[in-house]
């Protein structure tokens, strides 16, 4: 691939049985910090997200409330969708799986599949989960239940159509040899392993009569598809696929450098079911998927019963948006498990927010708006970027923060230690000298910042250029109702 290559960046579709949670919150800022560093270095950039609004747990919750389906994933739909400001998403389409022309495209690749013989009708017999909304066997299993829903499954025995999945056993082995089609590597190996497990053919519908709430199944209107066959489809129908009558398909997929971000407990649908939906469809595979960890607080999984859910909205109310992404992208893994409560968050946000690059900010452009006649020249001479850049394209979004936090540190270490505050009095001309440097190299954080918290990048650059000090950037918590 070119350094002109076009990129296409996704994130899963979030399941709107309930509101956003903090690894909905994780997954969009992950694919937007690295859509936004793609923007900077050029490239055009597709970037998808949106939500998967069919299936029987849908269709349960909706008939619990009382509300008609569409009413209820319209209701949902809107609350994540409102991340978009609350998280300053920067994505180009919001695809809903209920839009008609995604079902259109889940329906064309249904028909694919099935003209390439990939698709059958049989009796089947098994315990299904709705949480997942999968069948289990029993050793998916523990203690007779599933382990991730802690419910025994359901016994269902009816006909549905059935992928070939166990078709593609060989080419998902071939596939998965490629370093980099599965980040981090130790998933890519999850991946074969599960291969090498045996494949089992994946029931793809469900019968109308128990479960209305999906797509009709092409040519059996007695059938809807299974929501995760649905729901993949999103991926390229985002993008006008199968008429592609804008070329953004041609583009983006079939031409760019396609990257799905993805948890870790989507290895299955994303690394294997999905790319053998697309061989089979004569599609091109998935170049990467990236798998992030979760979040875990005080030691446990995020459960209402211990009550220590974490909504991403109360983070944004309690530090703002900016400090908010901040969390996500330094104090968050990229790839394995982290640990979050708000003691800890408060912490990261006090002392390298408020006493960091707030007290710096304030502190240099103090100096420069008192001591310098004019602001200094935008600097042309990029420093740290190099590396900063390639921490974030590797997708080490920890390592790229970091990267920007020695900055931080390293000049507020010459502040102490050459006090231009005082040089300034004695000497003039050398105190101006230093603090232009520092108004510099304070631009220079700006500029980098954009990817990670791009309205401080922003006020930054923009304070500099103006020679002005800007308010203060973070309020200390007990000021905003912390």
């Amino acid at each position: 691939m070119s350094e002109h290559t076009p990129k296409y960046i996704t994130t899963t579709l979030p399941y709107v049985n309930d509101k956003p949670h903090m690894g909905h919150a994780l997954e969009f800022v992950q694919a937007d910090s690295l859509a936004r560093y793609w923007r900077l270095m050029g490239r055009e950039v597709f970037f998808n997200t949106g939500v998967d609004e069919h299936g029987q747990k849908i269709a349960r919750k909706a008939d619990e409330a009382g509300i008609p389906y569409q009413e209820y994933v319209d209701k949902y739909a809107a609350e994540f969708n409102k991340l978009k400001e609350a998280l300053d998403l920067s994505y180009d389409a919001f695809i809903r799986t209920t839009d008609p022309a995604h079902e259109a495209a889940a329906q064309e690749m249904w028909r694919r599949c099935a003209a390439r013989g990939d698709i059958y009708k049989k009796k089947y017999k098994g315990l299904y989960c709705v949480g997942c909304e999968a069948f289990k066997t029993e050793t998916d299993l523990v203690d007779g239940k599933c382990p991730d829903h802690q419910k025994e499954p359901e016994e269902i025995e009816e006909e549905n159509y059935f992928f070939k999945l166990s078709n593609y056993q060989d080419y998902l082995i071939e596939h998965l040899s490629k370093e980099g089609v599965v980040v981090p590597d130790f998933r890519r190996h999850e991946a074969i392993n599960f291969v090498q497990g045996g494949l089992e053919d994946l029931s793809i519908s469900r019968e109308k009569k128990r479960m209305s709430w999906g797509i009709p199944v092409p040519g059996d209107d007695a059938h809807v598809m299974y929501v995760w066959f649905d729901a993949l489809t999103n991926y390229i129908s985002t993008l006008g696929w199968p008429e592609d009558t804008d070329g953004i398909f041609k583009k983006f997929w079939a031409g760019g450098e396609t990257l799905q971000f993805a948890g870790k407990d989507q290895i299955r649908f994303q690394s294997l079911i999905w790319q053998a939906m697309l061989q089979s469809a004569g599609v091109e595979a998935t170049d990467t998927v990236f798998y992030h960890g979760f979040i875990t607080s005080g030691g446990h999984k995020m459960s209402k019963s211990i009550g220590n859910v974490i909504d991403p909205y109360d983070l944004v109310a309690r530090y703002g948006t900016d400090a908010t992404r901040y969390i996500m992208l330094r104090h968050v893994h990229p790839t394995d498990d982290s640990d979050l409560t708000w003691e800890k968050m408060d912490e990261y946000y006090t002392a390298n927010l408020v006493n960091g690059l707030g007290n710096l900010t304030a502190r240099i452009m103090k100096m420069a708006e008192t001591h310098l006649d004019e602001p200094v020249a935008k600097p042309e001479t990029r420093t740290f970027d190099a590396e900063f850049y390639q921490m974030l394209g590797e997708l080490q979004f920890q390592a790229a923060c970091d990267i920007i936090w020695k900055a931080i540190g390293e000049l507020d270490e010459r502040i102490t230690n050459e006090e231009p505050f005082k040089v300034v009095k004695e000497d003039k001309e050398k105190g101006q000298q230093i603090i232009r440097e520092l108004a510099t190299g304070l631009y220079n954080v700006g500029r980098v910042l954009h990817p990670i918290m791009p309205t401080t990048g922003k006020i930054i650059k923009e304070a500099v250029l103006a020679n002005k000090k800007p308010e203060n950037l973070f309020g200390r918590l007990d000021e905003t109702g912390g």
